[in-house]
């Protein structure tokens, strides 16, 4: 077996800490071609969908990439800019907002990439790099605040897979999750807040979680718990009344149950119970989406108003706002803590080594 290496490596560089913030992926444009690529890696991943593999993928490949590519590539038109994806600018820019702090603080020592688990940038292509300048320290973000198998755990997948062929492995930290994160809950009670400061408070605020089959919460998977953990501990924030908000699930796929209550759903039936304001937001997404921006701010916009509703406001997710950007330092600092000391220890031995050795010549 070959395992990767670095070509011509140089063994006298300084050692580095890398930091690697990753998140679902996107495709390379809006084109049939392009979504065909990418749904066909995304829908291929058994933590994605577990249905045994003969079966998927006749279902994959004779059915859903002939018809669903089409469809997606028009609604990725609808929200896609100048600048490409929603998604990939966004952790763009949370990415340089991170490099500047820990640029600023502890200069090339630390170094900052980010990496799609579907896509480009590929975990395995950034990898490459920060190995190549050097990291031998590693602390991964998933920006999944929710754990699932879905999308956690196969972020390590993909990561212990490349490792498997590697020649050399750094120290790793693995961010699984941050659903009760103090800074976090704070930092959406406060998007909120400034929403409604300038839009006013709808008769029910909505909390709309991207959903999972329920089978995946029967079979032990805690995302389901961890989504509404967070929804109480941001009422609570935000001083919320049970009765003054919803947690809804929605971009469910296929014919078995997801969890419940559905999004797209509930909003067809609030007008007729009286609910004529909403405003909906998605705490499980840190970055604005296909999901978030035609999903809930269009789509799903049209049903609440055709089924007699007469406000509704999408508000945004947190995206490079600076107390997001705050948030994943106060997560991300602790894992770097001891190495950076380590560091700094081993610097200091090293430098009194060579002194010791100076004077006994």
């Amino acid at each position: 077996m070959r395992f990767n290496g670095v070509k011509d490596f140089n063994h006298s560089q300084s050692d580095k800490i890398g930091v690697l913030i990753t998140n679902l992926g996107t495709p390379d444009e809006p084109t049939t071609p392009a979504l065909r690529r990418y749904l066909k890696e995304f829908l291929s991943d058994p933590r994605v969908v577990e249905v045994p593999r003969p079966i998927w993928w006749f279902i994959l490949n004779g059915i859903i990439l002939n018809i669903r590519p089409a469809k997606s590539a028009a609604a990725y038109r609808e929200v896609w800019t100048d600048a490409g994806s929603p998604l990939l600018t966004h952790t763009q820019d949370q990415c340089a907002a991170l490099k500047k702090y820990f640029g600023d603080r502890y200069g090339d020592r630390v170094q900052v990439e980010f990496a799609m688990r579907y896509g480009n940038p590929s975990i395995a292509s950034v990898l490459e790099k920060l190995q190549a300048s050097g990291v031998r320290k590693l602390v991964v973000l998933p920006l999944y605040p929710q754990y699932s198998g879905a999308t956690s755990a196969s972020t390590f997948d993909a990561i212990a897979a490349d490792f498997t062929q590697r020649r050399w492995l750094p120290d790793l930290n693995f961010i699984s999750h941050y659903p009760d994160f103090e800074p976090y809950i704070a930092a959406l009670a406060d998007k909120v807040r400034q929403f409604q400061a300038e839009h006013g408070v709808p008769d029910k605020l909505i909390f709309s979680y991207h959903g999972v089959p329920k089978r995946y919460l029967l079979q032990g998977d805690p995302y389901h718990c961890e989504c509404h953990k967070t929804s109480r501990l941001l009422a609570e924030q935000l001083g919320l009344q049970p009765d003054q908000y919803l947690t809804t699930f929605q971009s469910r796929f296929g014919r078995e149950e997801w969890l419940k209550p559905y999004t797209d759903e509930t909003l067809k039936s609030l007008p007729a119970k009286g609910v004529k304001s909403v405003q909906v937001f998605c705490p499980g997404f840190s970055s604005d989406c296909l999901e978030t921006i035609e999903e809930i701010g269009q789509e799903n916009r049209e049903y609440f108003l055709e089924s007699g509703g007469e406000s509704y406001a999408y508000i945004p997710a947190l995206n490079a706002d600076p107390s997001h950007i705050d948030m994943m330092v106060q997560l991300l600092e602790p894992h770097l803590h001891n190495w950076l000391v380590d560091d700094e220890r081993d610097g200091e031995q090293t430098q009194a080594l060579a002194k010791a050795l100076g004077a006994s010549r």
